[in-house]
């Protein structure tokens, strides 16, 4: 057993919100110390790195939290639909928010966004071979979204315009993807 074991021995909901909780909560090590920590509870979350053979499909909407009312993002959305799989989010998602649907679908990664207070794991995917969907669901009425067709030549300017993890994560990783087969 490493001195770094831990068991969690209480917790207590703070805060109840539409989407997210927090909890409080206390842990014992191997060696008998005790710590407590405030622990954010979220759903988690499904990006989609979305391209045809020209583009990779970003979308810009206003987030508050960061105070931009223009964030560049892959398309994304809550896992807050009972029973459905990350990739079945994924396809609902890619419909709601760009009316597109893709060919073939490919789980990249899942990763947690900030392991030191949150329980959140976004599950990473690429959708090639996109394409109109005609019976897309529209967006959400209380979203503001802008559909961008970024140029894949210009990958790297898409990096550099966006601060979103889940966007920088899913487009080095298409990045990355893209100089192994070209």
């Amino acid at each position: 057993m490493s001195d770094r074991d831990f068991t969690k021995t209480s917790g207590e909901t703070v805060y109840e919100g539409k989407i997210i909780s927090v909890e409080k909560a206390q842990y014992r090590f191997a060696d008998g110390d005790e710590i407590t920590r405030e622990v954010v509870h979220h759903p988690g979350a499904v990006g989609v790195v979305a391209v045809d053979d020209e583009h990779v499909y970003l979308v810009r909407q206003p987030r508050q939290a960061i105070d931009d009312p223009d964030c560049l993002e892959i398309p994304a959305g809550l896992l807050d639909k009972e029973g459905e799989s990350p990739e079945d989010n994924g396809r609902r998602e890619l419909g709601e928010e760009i009316a597109k649907q893709a060919d073939d679908w490919e789980h990249l990664l899942t990763f947690c966004t900030s392991v030191g207070s949150m329980d959140e794991q976004v599950h990473l995917y690429l959708a090639s071979g996109v394409r109109d969907a005609p019976d897309a669901e529209p967006p959400d009425e209380d979203e503001r979204i802008e559909v961008v067709a970024w140029p894949l030549d210009r990958l790297d300017e898409a990096i550099a315009a966006t601060r979103d993890s889940k966007t920088l994560i899913g487009l080095l990783l298409l990045r990355n993807r893209r100089a192994k087969s070209g």
